[in-house]
């Protein structure tokens, strides 16, 4: 694959974000390195770095809806950095997603900043919102 085309995504095919996302990076006629994060989590030092490299604080980085996140107390205030970590490692579904390369990519549609091609045909949503116009454009 081209390297300026050489596209990863951290995806949860059972996550409606996650699968819109990588519909508009196949719209691009990208196909991306796949990586199923629930099945093959990140080690330590990769997910660190995706959280760094996006930017995010590391709690910016923990989903909260449909986890174990209340469970395992992590909305206490005092939980540290490395806490979180040590809990989206043992429980992947804590992880945010998806993140395609350096960008966690919430809405979907945020992906369009980083790809490095045009979308080729319209796309919308699986929920119908219409995203980019039948010539390529976003729409909004």
């Amino acid at each position: 694959m081209d390297k300026a085309l050489d596209v990863t995504i951290y995806h949860n095919p059972d996550c409606g974000t996650s699968r819109n996302t990588l519909a508009l990076i196949r719209n691009a006629s990208i196909e991306p390195t796949v990586i199923e994060y629930l099945k093959n989590a990140p080690d330590r030092a990769t997910l660190v770095d995706l959280v760094q490299r996006a930017g995010l604080p590391v709690r910016g980085a923990v989903r909260e809806k449909g986890t174990p996140f209340m469970e395992l107390g992590l909305n206490d205030p005092a939980t540290t950095d490395e806490q979180l970590i040590d809990a989206m490692l043992a429980h992947p579904i804590l992880i945010n997603r998806p993140f395609v390369g350096v960008r966690l990519c919430r809405p979907s549609e945020v992906v369009l900043d980083i790809l490095p091609a045009p979308q080729r045909a319209a796309f919308s949503k699986e929920d119908g919102e219409a995203v980019v116009d039948e010539q390529g454009k976003r729409i909004k």
